[in-house]
């Protein structure tokens, strides 16, 4: 797939994707192991909504700290910063034992984290062809999502007892430093330019691009943790109603790609309206198959697998209007946006899934897509004041 790219592009893609999502092979281990070990802990389910609050704490601290320091050490230095950081933060989770201070430790893991995605999203951003970067990042959407479906795999096979999964959790991310130094200094990309430090400024220039990553994190988020209870509250066995996570997932390794090649050959804008679209018919209409699991899951896969391009479709078109340092500024005030789409989705559409049970969750995703609709046709629909492309 990248053989129409030069030697030292594909170097620079190979590397940066492959670090990323061997990250997200370790961190889709460590969200359920410490979860799991909080709870057999007999801790109550409000302390893992701490843990994970402050996780979304350091990416709000860690994010707009990131494009500094990455103009300051290099981009290459600052992710290997980063991993020796995470592992670091792993080896205090296997080796202290008084969970209360597993708070501070996971605010290190989360800004970690945090640099590591907001640089290497960077890292593909810039270097992936403008021609061809809707592709890239759907490739990049992709083998992430097959990263994060390999964590709780692996976490099966260790277990969630004793110091073994986190030092497996440790080597992987360990690892993510190899492609990196295989690349080489010359294959890393710089940022050069002055940077726009202020959220406001990023966001006035690309609201569309910027709300869409708030929009998917707040459905990605409440899916994750509501999904399984809608399927309970809707009559579906425990196992089938666990089981929907996993057919969304497969849509988010099955589309991003050929979203991604749509998105070369598109306007971006118009592509994410079509997103919100089909985001609002299908929440409206998914349960309503409820009945005939076949078609539910079928339609589940689909959903989900065409609204999972807002994100990637999302990051193209801020490498569009961003280059150098404020393309890193740009990829971290994206993460902020996720980071408070996961903190503020989840209560809302827990919100819906109570006051309407059980179909009230998708009720609320689909007020979500409205609203994520309408900002588009304000923005950059025929009546709006100024036409935008993010």
């Amino acid at each position: 797939m990248f053989t129409a790219f030069d030697s030292k592009t594909r170097k620079q893609l190979a590397a940066a994707i492959s670090c990323i999502s061997i990250v997200g092979i370790g961190l889709s281990l460590v969200i359920p192991l410490l979860a799991l070990r909080l709870e057999a802990a007999g801790f109550p389910a409000r302390a893992n909504g701490l843990h994970i609050a402050m996780t979304g704490a350091a990416t709000l601290i860690g994010a707009p700290l990131t494009p500094v320091l990455a103009r300051l050490l290099g981009v290459r230095v600052l992710l290997f910063a980063a991993i020796a950081l995470g592992v670091a933060a792993l080896m205090g989770f296997a080796f202290v034992p008084d969970y209360r201070l597993w708070l501070g430790i996971r605010s290190l893991f989360g800004l970690s984290l945090t640099i590591i995605f907001v640089v290497s999203e960077f890292w593909i951003s810039a270097a992936a062809p403008p021609a061809r970067r809707g592709m890239v990042l759907g490739l990049y959407a992709t083998v992430l999502a097959l990263g994060f479906a390999i964590g709780p795999a692996l976490l099966s096979l260790t277990g969630a007892q004793g110091p073994l999964p986190f030092f497996v959790a440790s080597a992987l991310i360990a690892a993510a430093a190899v492609p990196v130094a295989l690349a080489g200094a010359d294959a890393t990309v710089k940022m050069e330019g002055n940077a726009w430090p202020r959220l406001g400024a990023i966001f006035s220039a690309a609201p569309v691009a910027l709300a869409a990553s708030l929009l998917y994190g707040a459905v990605e988020t409440g899916l994750n943790g509501l999904l399984p209870v809608f399927g309970l509250r809707a009559g579906f066995p425990q196992g089938w109603a666990t089981f929907q996570l996993s057919i969304i997932a497969l849509g988010n390794v099955v589309f991003p790609v050929p979203i991604g090649l749509v998105a070369d050959r598109v306007k971006k804008i118009r592509l994410l309206g079509f997103f919100a679209i089909f985001g609002f018919i299908g929440a409206l209409a998914l349960p309503a198959f409820v009945t005939d699991s076949t078609t539910y899951a079928a339609a589940l896969f689909i959903w989900g697998g065409i609204i999972g391009g807002l994100y990637p479709v999302g990051l193209a078109i801020l490498a569009e209007k961003f280059h150098g340092a404020q393309l890193a500024s740009a990829n971290a005030a994206y993460i902020m946006m996720y980071s408070l789409g996961m903190i503020g989705g989840p209560p809302a559409l827990g919100l819906g899934l109570d006051l309407a049970s059980p179909r009230g969750l998708f009720d609320a995703l689909a007020v979500m897509f409205l609203a994520y609709l309408v900002l588009i046709a304000a923005i950059a629909g025929p009546f709006s004041a100024k036409r935008s492309g993010g």
